[in-house]
């Protein structure tokens, strides 16, 4: 495993909304606190499971200011940078401040379905702008366009300030070429919860986690012994948090997240629409899951 600062678990972390719907600071940073004593590795601010497509663009900027203010050097940060127009994303690069930040997470163009070079084209640009090396996410599920093995490759071997992938795409074989062809110190980061243990038997180099802001102490027990390469240990260690994971994205995330965070009361229930909260049936089977496996 690549021990590199951004290896191991970094917590998506969500934003928490007050009832009329603004970004709830205080819920922010004691969520920032929480997942710091639970032990993970380093925070992802404004990726998916921040509900970042909802926020505003100047939104954005102040919420990754005050976590960068608030984590005060703790763990390493990432800052989620990204959308459908490079020249949007080049944009969000001048206005926030990366002066703390380890690096950004830039995803995938969504909705307009670039080709391969359209991709490439699309990160080379960021990355030669950026003044932080870039983390890549390829989540086809939510972009509708997967950034094959062969684009990914190409961008790591000739880009410098492009410093890893979070793979998201669920293809364990394209995950594994990825692992056994990139160059010295390129970062292989899962992003499925379920399949975070798995990528790192593989070779991979750790997780972006939704799991991570509900039940970091537990979760963190797992991936430290994947780290420390006892995966029987780990499956173990994982097996008595295997359906909660599930349930968080039984209705969306980071519909299930909220709602695991709400019944151990973390936060208040509010997502921004077109997010709703989760239905009672999720919350009473987060109360079961909780007390059951004494995830509190």
């Amino acid at each position: 495993m690549n021990r590199h600062k951004l290896s191991g678990v970094g917590a998506a972390l969500i934003t928490p909304f007050t009832d009329d719907g603004r970004v709830d600071f205080e819920a922010l940073a004691r969520m920032v606190d929480y997942v710091i004593d639970g032990g993970t590795d380093y925070i992802v601010v404004l990726g998916t499971t921040a509900e970042t497509p909802t926020l505003y663009l100047h939104e954005r900027a102040v919420v990754a200011m005050f976590i960068s203010n608030h984590i005060a050097g703790r763990v390493p940060l990432v800052i989620g940078v990204g959308g459908n127009s490079t020249s949007e994303v080049l944009d969000q690069l001048r206005e926030f401040d990366l002066r703390k930040a380890d690096a950004i997470l830039s995803v995938t163009p969504y909705y307009n379905k670039p080709s391969q070079e359209g991709l490439y084209r699309h990160f080379r640009t960021v990355s030669e702008h950026s003044p932080v090396p870039v983390i890549l996410y390829n989540v086809p599920g939510r972009t509708g366009v997967n950034m094959t093995d062969e684009t990914t490759l190409r961008l790591a071997g000739e880009l410098p300030n492009v410093l890893g992938i979070k793979e998201a795409s669920g293809n364990l074989e394209q995950i594994q070429r990825i692992i056994d062809r990139r160059p010295e110190g390129f970062l292989v980061l899962s992003g499925d919860d379920a399949l975070a243990i798995e990528v790192m038997r593989r070779g991979g180099d750790g997780v972006i986690s939704v799991a991570v802001n509900a039940f970091p102490e537990r979760f963190m027990q797992c991936m430290n012994y994947a780290k420390g390469g006892d995966f029987a240990a780990a499956d173990r260690a994982y097996a008595s948090l295997d359906e909660a994971v599930r349930a968080l994205f039984a209705e969306g995330n980071p519909t299930g997240v909220k709602c695991a965070l709400t019944v151990m009361g973390r936060i208040g229930p509010t997502l921004r629409l077109p997010l709703v909260p989760g239905t009672e049936a999720l919350a009473e089977r987060f109360r079961r899951l909780i007390a059951e496996y004494d995830l509190r």
